[in-house]
């Protein structure tokens, strides 16, 4: 049996876009947390309350010019073990 999703709580979500943003970046990004990866690029993890929400968080990558490496939905606790494999 698949599980339904949780409509009343909001999806985490890590975007991951080629190059660094700087803390100058955090307010354009709202609820995101920004997070410099080893290899250069910036991961963007938060929660995202729908999917219009989404497309507005991938409009804001693309006018940044930069590449978007992944979108990935994690489950809660999921964020702090995608980081430490960045």
């Amino acid at each position: 049996m698949s599980k339904k999703p949780n409509l009343t709580q909001p999806t985490i979500y890590q975007i991951r876009i080629g190059g660094q943003l700087g803390e100058q970046w955090q307010t354009w990004f709202a609820q995101m947390i920004l997070t410099q990866a080893d290899n250069g690029d910036t991961l963007l993890t938060g929660p995202v309350v729908d999917q219009a929400a989404l497309h507005g968080l991938l409009r804001k990558v693309r006018d940044l010019g930069l590449p978007l490496i992944s979108v990935i939905q994690i489950q809660s606790g999921q964020a702090d073990a995608l980081d430490a494999s960045s």
